[in-house]
């Protein structure tokens, strides 16, 4: 079976720094698929190298088999592939309604039935059509990135890049996102590639991680192996010690 992300080899520097440093990753088709590790360890720079968003020095990225080339990326690409940032204050346009900014990717890739799609992106992720023409300062922190999540699946990609989804949001809130994202992956079949600092967040969405430290990856093991603590690195057991809440099973 061909893997819906391979990464072998990805190395990213900016003036003599490894952000990342031959790194090697295979996520299967429907997989979800975690990235852990401290700040600066390089996890959001290999989603950002995958996206297009940092420049590549070295290694090869491909999507369902297809060899990636440079840092442009195809708006077929983009039809395919996905990101939900960190930040839903940060990521969505202050000045434009919920209705403009999911209208705005379904005109750049030329998808037509724009008023059912608008409606059924915005019930997928729990917003009913009341919020269509509402800006982002009047929705909470969850229901924005509810609309970050709705905009990134309206033009129905087979893969999500998900950078710390939830980190910004309160802890009730969190439960919410994360489970909203669970069930659309189910729905959708689509394939994840989580980002998070949070270990028991990685446990609950992801059957399969690997540990990142100073641009490089130290250990790959499945969420089951990490909850029960059969980890090799100590690094990886000094990660369970630091994240905050996180129970071993």
């Amino acid at each position: 079976m061909t893997a819906a992300l391979a990464v072998d080899g990805l190395s990213v520097v900016y003036d003599g720094y490894y952000a990342l440093d031959a790194v090697g990753v295979e996520v299967n088709k429907g997989e979800s698929f975690g990235l852990v590790g401290e700040s600066g360890s390089g996890k959001s720079t290999l989603l950002r190298a995958v996206a297009g968003l940092a420049p590549v020095t070295d290694g090869t990225i491909r999507v369902d088999g297809e060899l990636l080339k440079g840092a442009r990326r195809s708006k077929a690409f983009y039809r395919q592939v996905q990101m939900v940032f960190q930040d839903p204050y940060g990521s969505l346009h202050p000045r434009q309604t919920i209705d403009r900014l999911l209208l705005e990717p379904l005109a750049i890739h030329g998808i037509g039935d724009t008023e059912t799609r608008i409606a059924r992106a915005l019930d997928e992720v729990g917003l009913g059509t009341g919020f269509r023409f509402r800006y982002p300062h009047q929705l909470s922190g969850g229901q924005r990135q509810r609309v970050a999540i709705a905009r990134a699946l309206i033009v129905e990609p087979s893969i999500l890049l998900l950078d710390e989804p939830t980190s910004a949001l309160d802890a009730s809130v969190q439960a919410e996102v994360l489970n909203l994202l669970e069930q659309v992956r189910k729905d959708r079949n689509l394939t994840f590639v989580m980002v998070s600092h949070d270990l028991g967040v990685i446990t609950h969405m992801c059957v399969r991680l690997a540990v990142m430290r100073n641009g490089a990856v130290v250990e790959r093991l499945t969420a089951k192996e990490l909850a029960a603590g059969d980890v090799k690195e100590d690094y990886t057991r000094n990660l369970m010690v630091a994240s905050k809440g996180f129970v071993r099973a």
